[in-house]
């Protein structure tokens, strides 16, 4: 019975890996460079920032899998994130999301949205329904 049971979900929701999203990290260089004008060391700061973004988003990938959010750096797994320790989730700021939030038992995590944003949320409502909206 547990032998079939994981290898039919499998079938029904295959691994899933979102595409990157540049948005955010383009939106912060863009916005350093007018704010040169008025000040530089703030505008440096925001344009590091999102050059650091950027490279995140070339190198970080996010993969939806049965059980767990993988997250891998190129080809290495950096983290796994089993759906059954995940107590909430959000993401917020939807008209431009931007962050997102997820709770698990024993931690808070916070990651900007570097991925593909609805490809993002329909993951999650598959794979880890929330209970209270």
């Amino acid at each position: 019975m547990t032998s079939t049971s994981p290898s039919t979900r499998v079938d029904l929701e295959p691994i899933v890996e979102l595409a990157p999203s540049y948005v955010i990290p383009v939106v912060l260089v863009v916005l350093a460079i007018p704010l040169m004008l008025v000040q530089v060391w703030l505008a440096g700061a925001i344009a590091l920032f999102g050059l650091f973004l950027m490279v995140q988003a070339a190198t970080l990938r996010l993969e939806f899998t049965q059980t767990d959010l993988d997250v891998y750096r190129s080809d290495s797994l950096i983290r796994r994130f089993p759906y059954s320790e995940w107590l909430n989730w959000e993401i917020f700021w939807q008209p431009v999301p931007i962050l997102f939030y997820f709770r698990e038992v024993n931690s808070i995590h916070f990651l900007p949205v570097l991925f593909n944003a609805k490809m993002l949320r329909n993951c999650l409502e598959q794979r880890c329904p929330q209970s209270t909206r």
